[in-house]
């Protein structure tokens, strides 16, 4: 049995931004940007593809590229001001990407249930129903440095402990668990097409491949040696790959009005994924809080990153941000996050 998760999350990123430190050897971290980014639109310039998707528009807090309606959605993370963050992004298509991953509702799996698939619901998608929970894990973390292949031990070991806690609810919606990677290093070109600029971006997930792409000197620009940014950095990646496999993000695709996701409504459906993101992120770090590497302080720390950011019209208000990653927190489960049946006043 871990140790009870007690104290209050607000005030924890300024902890986190202390106590949560490592110590290295090396040079001190680079600092940051000086500058906000102003939200981007993109024009992408992808490669061929059999089905032309909708340009997607993603702008607010954090790194995301997943497959929807056919194509590979790419957000991007930049360092801003006093501690706080922009993301935007763009879609790019792919080919050669399976779609129905799943099978067929004919097909049988092991245990005599349907094949795992994706759904094509929001907010009554099974992996968002009561019952549907993740496992209480205890994450093997390794030291946190400056080293590309330190910082790619931590992220895998993260990764993995988020497969783990991750599965089981999968498993119970009766939804696909494909494995997700993680890279520190830049791809001149990816399933998802041609990766954004260092100005651009911090990481970002391609759903093509299905790797979580985060750059050595991109984060450490972005989180130094914080533990707490970069565990809540991956977290909400990995949130991304679970509405990937849960079919979130291909019915929230369908819903789309505009080419490029500008409209009013469009903006507020792309809120809503990630919101969602960031309360998933956070269910995960109620999963792992108080045992191995993630203590009591360091869950708090992680989950307060999520209010470290800018007001976005696409990724929600800085309040709706911490808002959901808190309900994830207190929740401890996928149904806290639910961004689907949620007022249009809650994902402002």
């Amino acid at each position: 049995m871990g140790e009870n998760v007690t104290g209050s999350v607000e005030g924890a990123a300024e902890e986190g931004a202390t106590s949560e430190r490592l110590e290295t050897s090396g040079p001190p971290p680079p600092p940051p940007v000086v500058a906000r980014l102003p939200d981007y639109a993109f024009t992408a310039t992808p490669p061929p593809v059999l089905i032309p998707p909708p340009h997607q528009d993603w702008g607010g807090r954090a790194v995301v590229g997943v497959l929807l309606a056919g194509a590979l959605l790419i957000g991007t993370l930049a360092a801003t001001t006093h501690g706080t963050r922009l993301v935007s992004g763009h879609a790019l298509p792919a080919s050669g990407v399976d779609l129905t991953r799943g099978g067929t509702s004919s097909e049988k799996g092991t245990d005599g249930r349907p094949a795992p698939k994706e759904s094509s619901q929001l907010a009554s998608n099974p992996l968002l129903a009561d019952g549907v929970t993740l496992t209480e894990v205890t994450c093997s973390l390794p030291a946190l440095g400056r080293a590309p292949e330190q910082l790619a031990a931590f992220y895998k070991a993260e990764v993995d402990c988020l497969a783990e806690a991750w599965k089981p609810a999968l498993d119970k919606a009766n939804e696909p668990a494909l494995s997700a990677t993680v890279q520190v290093t830049l791809p001149d070109h990816s399933a998802c097409g041609k990766p954004p600029s260092k100005d651009e971006a911090v990481a970002y997930y391609c759903g093509g491949d299905t790797t979580i792409y985060a750059p050595t000197e991109w984060m450490l620009d972005d989180a130094g040696q914080e533990r707490a940014r970069h565990l809540a950095t991956i977290a909400h990646e990995y949130g991304h790959h679970v509405q990937r496999e849960s079919g979130i993000l291909s019915a929230s695709a369908d819903k789309m009005t505009s080419d490029d996701e500008s409209s009013p409504a469009d903006q507020e459906l792309v809120r809503r994924i990630e919101l969602q993101a960031n309360c998933f992120g956070a269910v995960f770090i109620a999963a792992a809080a108080g045992r191995g590497a993630i203590s009591t302080s360091l869950a708090n720390a992680t989950v307060a990153d999520y209010g470290r950011a800018d007001d976005s019209d696409t990724h929600g208000s800085r309040k709706h941000q911490l808002k959901w990653a808190k309900a994830g927190f207190a929740g401890k489960s996928p149904s806290a996050c639910n961004t689907w049946a949620a007022s249009a006043a809650d994902v402002t």
